[in-house]
């Protein structure tokens, strides 16, 4: 697992982390000078910090193997990182010949996130430590929440969480936030017209109007999946297809421990994979997947039916034959689903699949092993597939490890993310019908 997450980091930087300044490579006529030699620290100082991320507890003589650096500039690294709180020793490592080796990890304290999710059916808050255990959350469930609502909302988590002491201003890396794109303009149940507010809002600008330190904007669907490389089955896998069920349909691709977001950045869109309609009047006919797989379509089909749920939380209180409903929804579905997780297996070959997002983990659960059975009853090929390790809170866990793995400098990073506002089409009269 380290080896696979070093080799991918090193890669990241294949141009700046293997610069030394060493006597032995005097004779090469490699001169370094000014900003390069200040750029071959920075990226030596990040290898090691990312190092120490993923791969403690780690003393200082694994990170001099791993990193190829001398034991002394690994010494002086750690101790500039000791020095401004990011690592910390946590114990001796005994049972070995000689002086016990300290083990190196990242310091808790040493900085601070805050992400958050929007959707269309609530608004997630998180503060998280630099281990990623979350210090607080505030969870909103509610449908169709307007802008205006969703910046007084920020605002007043934010201040909560400095009232309580959730997080030290001081080391607070910054805000990140998890946002469906086209949100004002993707046409779902019960859509409302005054929610095309949406449309064109400067989400950037009202969270830095509400704080001074850095905004990280990324879709939900690639933030979720930046929380499983950092924190969840990312760790244990280095390719995989991460499909996030929510009010929507949303999906993004990891290769070798770094999103894949394709030529013009919505890669890993399936909720528009085309589905074949088996039955029924359209018959022979597709649609999108997100119109038959998603949070909304399933409360649709229930209300239909003559059963009411608008919340998660209402599918795990639902009487016998409400859990049958919701069952048979789930086997249908898994039919088209496990088609297109063999489509995605033959195209991408990831070693894996994930499903995660606002769906109650015993359904995930149930559909993953309808799922199976389909794949079983094709006699097809396809990648495993697992519950993603985030679930819930996936996304709004996801957009809080932006601003720290800018922080710490880890490969996941993405500069545009600074820079980054949810894609929008001005152009549109009418939003889009998908469910």
């Amino acid at each position: 697992m380290q080896q696979r997450s070093w080799g991918a980091f090193r890669i990241h930087y294949n141009r700046l982390v293997c610069v030394e300044i060493r006597s032995r490579r005097r004779d090469t006529g490699l001169i370094l000078s000014g900003s390069n030699t200040e750029q071959a620290a920075a990226a030596n100082r990040a290898m090691i910090l990312a190092a120490i991320h993923r791969g403690a507890p780690i003393s200082r003589t694994e990170l001099a193997h791993q990193s190829r650096l001398t034991k002394q500039a690994v010494t002086r690294i750690v101790d500039r990182l000791l020095d401004e709180g990011l690592v910390m020793e946590a114990r001796r490592r005994h049972g070995l010949r000689g002086q016990p080796a300290i083990e190196l990890e990242i310091d808790p304290e040493g900085v601070f996130s805050v992400g958050a999710n929007i959707d269309r059916d609530h608004l997630t808050i998180v503060a998280v430590d630099a281990a990623g255990t979350v210090r607080g959350r505030i969870h909103h469930e509610r449908r169709f929440l307007l802008p205006d609502d969703f910046a007084g909302l920020m605002a007043d988590a934010l201040s909560s969480f400095r009232r309580r002491r959730v997080i030290e201003e001081a080391r607070l890396a910054g805000i990140g936030l998890a946002i469906p794109d086209w949100l004002g303009e993707v046409k779902v149940v019960g859509f409302p017209s005054e929610y095309r507010q949406w449309v064109g809002y400067d989400v950037r600008g009202a969270l830095e109007a509400i704080s001074d330190h850095p905004v990280f904007i990324d879709n939900d669907a690639n933030a979720a999946a930046l929380g499983e490389i950092e924190y969840g089955l990312g760790t244990e896998i280095g390719s995989f297809f991460y499909i996030l069920a929510n009010a929507c349909l949303g999906g993004s691709l990891v290769i070798d421990g770094v999103r894949h977001k394709g030529a013009s950045g919505i890669g890993g869109e399936i909720g528009w994979l085309p589905v074949v309609f088996d039955d029924g009047p359209f018959a022979g006919s597709t649609q999108p997947l997100g119109e038959m797989f998603s949070l909304f379509i399933l409360f649709d089909y229930l209300e239909r039916n003559g059963i009411k749920a608008k919340t998660p939380g209402d599918l795990l209180n639902l009487d016998n034959a409400g859990r049958g409903r919701v069952s048979r929804w789930l086997r249908k579905i898994s039919i088209k689903l496990a088609q297109a997780i063999v489509d995605i297996g033959m195209i991408v070959d990831p070693e894996g699949v994930l499903i995660g997002g606002r769906f109650p983990v015993r359904l995930i659960d149930e559909l993953l092993v309808y799922v199976h059975e389909e794949i079983t009853r094709l006699g097809a090929r396809a990648p495993s597939v697992h519950r993603a390790a985030g679930s819930e809170d996936a996304a709004a866990l996801g957009a809080a490890a932006i601003p720290l793995a800018h922080r710490l400098g880890l490969p996941s990073a993405e500069p545009g993310q600074r820079f980054r506002n949810p894609i929008s089409s001005r152009q549109s009269q009418d939003p889009v019908t998908v469910a």
